[in-house]
C-alpha cells in the first residue's frame, strides 16, 4: 500500500462516533470534496477505497441519513437524497456548498479537514517528494477550507485551473503538522522517520558532491602545474628558475596528488598552503610567457 492509502486507512479508524457534532462536520468535509456531486437530485460520492466508503457510510448511519451503496467498475458509490437536511450544507446551481458554521470549535474544524482529505485528498510518497493535495468541488469550498487551515496555523497554497480547485502543501514540516492535526499519530511517526532519513541522505550527498568537486579542482590544478613544469623542462628553462621554485616543482612531480599544505611541509624550509600556491602559480605564469 502507498503512504497515502496507509494514512487514509488509519484515519478511517478514528473512533469518535459518540461525538455527533464532530461526525457531522467530518461528513461536511466529505461533501465539499471534489468526489461529491449532485446527480439527478441525489448527492453522489465515489471512491475506489473500500475502507473510505465504509467510513463515509458509518458517518451517515450515525447521523440517521438514509443512503445507498453500489459498486460501479472500480468505484464504490454512495448516494443520498438531496432532500436530506444536512445542517451547514446547501445546494446552489447543482453545486454542494458549505455555510460558514458559527461557534465551531477546534476539534470540529479538524473534523472538516479530515473529511475533506478522506473525501478527495492525497499525499505523494515522501521518500521521493513532498506533496499533499486536497481537491474541492468549487471555489467557495476551496476558500473556506483554505481559511480554516490558516486558522489552524497550517501554511498551504491554492490552485484554480480549468474548474479544478485544490489546496496543496509542498513543505515537509507543514505536511507533518497537517497529518498530526488529522490525528494520525502512526502516520506522523512514519512520515518523520522517512523525512529524517531523506534529509540525512541529502546531507551526505551534498558532502560527497562538495568533496568530489574539491578533489576535481585539486586534480585539475595539479595537472596544470605539472604541464607547466614539463614545459619548462622541455624548453631548457627549468634550470633558470629560482631555487625555491625548482624545489617546489620537483616535489610536485614526485607527489602529483599531494595537497598543497602537505607539499609545503616537504620543503627544506617549510611554508604554508598560500606560500606553496604562490610558487606554483609563479611557475605557471613563467611557462605561459614562453
Amino acid at each position: 500500500m502507498s503512504f497515502s492509502s496507509d494514512l487514509k486507512e488509519e484515519l478511517s479508524k478514528t473512533n469518535n462516533f459518540t461525538k455527533k457534532q464532530e461526525i457531522k462536520y467530518e461528513l461536511i468535509g466529505y461533501l465539499i470534496s471534489k468526489n461529491a456531486s449532485i446527480v439527478k437530485n441525489n448527492i453522489r460520492y465515489a471512491t475506489e477505497s473500500d475502507y473510505n466508503i465504509n467510513r463515509f457510510s458509518k458517518l451517515l448511519k450515525n447521523l440517521d441519513i438514509n443512503h445507498n451503496i453500489e459498486f460501479d467498475g472500480k468505484s464504490f458509490i454512495i448516494t443520498l437524497k438531496v432532500k436530506n437536511n444536512i445542517e451547514n450544507i446547501y445546494i446552489q446551481n447543482s453545486e454542494i456548498k458549505i455555510v460558514n458554521p458559527e461557534n465551531i470549535n477546534e476539534q470540529e474544524k479538524k473534523s472538516i479537514i479530515r473529511g475533506a482529505f478522506l473525501g478527495a485528498g492525497s499525499i505523494n510518497n515522501p521518500e521521493k517528494t513532498y506533496h499533499l493535495e486536497i481537491n474541492l468541488s468549487n471555489k467557495h469550498n476551496l476558500e473556506y477550507l483554505f481559511n480554516i487551515l490558516i486558522n489552524m496555523n497550517i501554511k498551504s497554497k491554492t490552485l484554480e485551473q480549468e474548474k479544478k480547485y485544490s489546496i496543496y502543501i509542498k513543505d515537509g514540516e507543514e505536511i507533518s503538522q497537517f497529518i498530526a492535526l488529522l490525528g494520525a499519530s502512526r502516520s506522523v511517526l512514519k512520515f518523520e522517520d522517512i523525512r529524517v532519513q531523506r534529509e540525512m541522505r541529502g546531507k551526505v550527498n551534498r558532502i560527497v558532491n562538495c568533496q568530489t568537486a574539491n578533489l576535481n579542482k585539486t586534480i585539475n590544478a595539479s595537472v596544470e602545474q605539472i604541464e607547466a613544469i614539463r614545459k619548462l623542462q622541455k624548453t631548457n628553462q627549468f634550470n633558470k628558475l629560482e631555487e625555491n621554485l625548482k624545489e617546489i616543482a620537483l616535489l610536485r612531480l614526485e607527489f602529483p596528488d599531494m595537497p598543497l599544505i602537505e607539499l609545503g611541509k616537504q620543503l627544506k624550509n617549510p611554508v604554508g598552503k598560500s606560500g606553496v600556491n604562490y610558487r606554483l602559480k609563479k611557475i605557471i605564469q613563467i611557462a605561459n610567457e614562453l
